[in-house]
């Protein structure tokens, strides 16, 4: 029989046991870090201060942009710690809190995602009770609802993972992730989690068929838009949107579908890497450069040079 222990700190996996490639490994991650809490902030700061942005959509960005500066603060500034001090250490209690903030964010993330679907096909399949649907009230409502969601989640999968004891503390990952966590486990009896994990999936799978739906109907109303300019229009404001959902579904497909005991661990570290950074660091992106209003709040707020209509057409097309 295996020792069964509560481990008091676990080992991460390192990027590399090389001391310059430690430090240029924290130097990235510092750039990228810094480059996604400044562009999330940007947009929070746009929302506040711009009152043609006080609306439904950009007030559930705003919480996006929110939980993508959480998402990003669990786990980056722990490796770049990792790698600064070439320690590969987290306590127990660190390691807890890397779970529950990771699904919180994540789940949060999700709900937003899908809530702003509902917002814009309530703008477009049912226009004139837009205002009603979507006032004040509602709108707090769903975003708290949205944070609620990824709490109990959190709640639930922290409460999962770490009700079993573990034989092993090296994790085959530089955070603390649920299925590397599992594989630690004494024994095979995962009916908590696994129970956990059903759930989520479905909540998942539900928000995902729910965007799927809202999508159809929307572009299924634009079709009938008689005016070439009335479809732009409509487009212009579904599409930031839909190339985020995108982003966020593929890149958490790819690290939960993957094979992780038949893959290099190179591979699943940059698989990691990839949906715990791209998603929070693109989001501004996308949504500064694909929407009209928000490029008119940045440069009245800013004066960026990427005012002028020409370079406009040149970013965008």
């Amino acid at each position: 029989m295996p020792n069964q222990t509560t481990q008091a700190v676990f080992l991460l996996l390192g990027f590399s046991d090389i001391r310059q490639l430690q430090i240029l490994h924290f130097v990235v991650f510092l750039l990228i870090y810094l480059a996604t809490i400044m562009g999330n902030l940007v947009i929070i700061i746009l929302v506040i201060l711009n009152r043609h942005l006080h609306t439904p959509m950009y007030f559930f960005l705003m919480n996006l942009s929110i939980a993508d500066i959480g998402n990003i603060s669990v786990n980056i500034p722990k490796a770049m710690s990792s790698s600064l001090m070439n320690t590969r250490l987290i306590s127990y209690s660190e390691c807890v809190s890397q779970v529950f903030f990771l699904i919180f964010f994540a789940m949060t993330d999700l709900v937003l995602l899908t809530i702003m679907a509902y917002d814009r096909y309530v703008a477009i399949c049912n226009p004139l009770r837009y205002e009603i649907k979507m006032n004040l009230g509602a709108c707090i409502q769903m975003a708290a609802g949205a944070w609620v969601t990824g709490v109990f989640c959190a709640a639930l999968h922290s409460g999962g993972t770490f009700s079993t004891t573990f034989c092993s503390n090296v994790i085959n990952q530089f955070f603390c992730e649920i299925p590397q966590l599992l594989k630690l486990s004494c024994n095979d009896n995962y009916t908590i989690e696994f129970g956990v994990i059903i759930f989520a999936a479905w909540l998942a799978f539900g928000c995902f068929v729910f965007i799927i739906f809202s999508y159809v109907q929307i572009f299924t109303n634009v079709l009938r838009i008689p005016s070439g300019q009335g479809k732009k229009k409509a487009l212009s404001t579904c599409l930031p949107h839909l190339i985020v959902v995108s982003l966020f579904i593929f890149t958490g497909t790819l690290a939960y579908l993957c094979p992780t005991n038949r893959t290099p661990n190179d591979v699943v570290m940059m698989i990691a890497v990839l949906y715990s950074i791209l998603p929070p660091m693109m989001n501004p992106v996308i949504y500064s450069m694909r929407n009209q209003e928000i490029r008119s709040a940045l440069c009245k707020h800013f004066g960026w040079s990427l005012c002028s209509s020409q370079q406009m057409s040149i970013v965008l097309f």
